[in-house]
């Protein structure tokens, strides 16, 4: 190939998507060479390639078509804001530039903690079994000014939840790697390490950190043990943050009020998992961040980088570059 043809030509983008789930991206083959690729073909596709986009992002088939993809590979984009399905030994050691979707569930998810508060506040869940009975049953329920929101994740979710909680009244505090003060969206931020002690006199634990070798199993018995008896746990970052042997058997003891899990272990939730009957349980199904045109909105994040990229940026300099040996966004706590 000629120096002038290699200037001009068309860099090349694989899109990763599920089976029976292809979306076209006209944008982006205006600007690029775009093959897609499914996870039986991804391997073939990444000959050659400069980008990848993970439309599928909860598929791990890049692990076994890295060998492929490893010799071209610039930059990967994962169309979600965890990494954690994504991130194996080899990329992490790699030069390869990985980018996520930050910004683009923030507000969706803060409005779904905010929801399950209000749920369990006002006992929404109990009135539609009632409902579901043709029984009136009159009760009081609990105000959320001046409750205490602990939120165990300080990135860009994390803030955006203590940012909507703050606004409705609550009084929220933080959990992440340092522990400092007068953070603007937390006031005080505790330790990771010392969430145990954090969790004492929370109302409503809010799980939002990214999942990684230090999260994992973050909220286990003795965790759970140290929450006051009246406590809330919300997960909508990742199931295996919370260790859910320890939550029901905590339930079941009733050593906490109840909990709203959007995230699990395993997907989908199995029909005969213990957690499906209790009454004290909210259960959904992935769903936090996931408003109307969410796809939409990820689409047009991962043109407008591929638009820098194909322009001359470099793909550290693009948004949303991701620590790969911790699962961070860089600039993230």
């Amino acid at each position: 190939m000629s120096a002038q043809a290699a200037e001009t030509r068309k860099p090349i983008v694989v899109i990763l998507h599920a089976e029976g789930a292809l979306r076209r991206f006209e944008e982006a083959e205006a600007l690029a060479e775009v093959r897609y690729a499914t996870a039986d073909t991804l391997g073939d596709a990444l000959a050659g390639a400069d980008a990848l986009l993970l439309w599928d992002f909860f598929s791990g088939a890049l692990w076994e078509a890295w060998p492929q993809g490893a010799p071209t590979l610039r930059w990967i984009h994962i169309a979600a804001a965890g990494v954690d399905t994504l991130m194996f030994d080899e990329l992490a050691a790699s030069d390869v530039v990985v980018t996520n979707s930050r910004g683009i569930f923030d507000r969706p998810i803060a409005e779904f903690v905010l929801a399950s508060i209000l749920a369990f506040a006002k006992d929404l869940p109990r009135s539609l079994r009632l409902q579901s009975r043709g029984e009136w049953r009159h009760r009081e329920t609990e105000r959320i000014q001046d409750a205490t929101a602990l939120v165990v994740g300080t990135g860009a979710i994390g803030r955006e939840t203590a940012r909507l909680l703050t606004a409705v009244g609550l009084n929220v505090r933080g959990v992440g790697r340092v522990a400092r003060e007068h953070d603007p969206d937390f006031g005080v931020v505790h330790a990771s390490d010392d969430l145990a002690s954090a969790v004492t006199d929370a109302h409503y634990v809010v799980l939002v950190a990214p999942l990684t070798a230090q999260t994992r199993g973050m909220v286990d018995a003795s965790v759970l043990a140290a929450m006051r008896p009246d406590a809330h746990v919300i997960n909508v970052g990742r199931g295996e943050l919370l260790v859910t042997e320890d939550l029901v058997q905590a339930l079941r003891d009733g050593q906490i009020a109840g909990a709203a899990l959007d995230v699990f272990e395993e997907e989908p939730l199995p029909a005969d998992h213990p957690l499906w009957p209790m009454d004290t349980v909210l259960i959904s199904a992935h769903m936090s961040g996931d408003a109307a045109g969410w796809r939409d909105r990820l689409a047009q994040m991962f043109t407008a980088s591929l638009a820098r990229y194909v322009g001359g940026d470099a793909p550290e300099s693009l948004p949303n570059v991701v620590d790969k040996q911790r699962g961070y966004v860089t600039h993230e706590d």
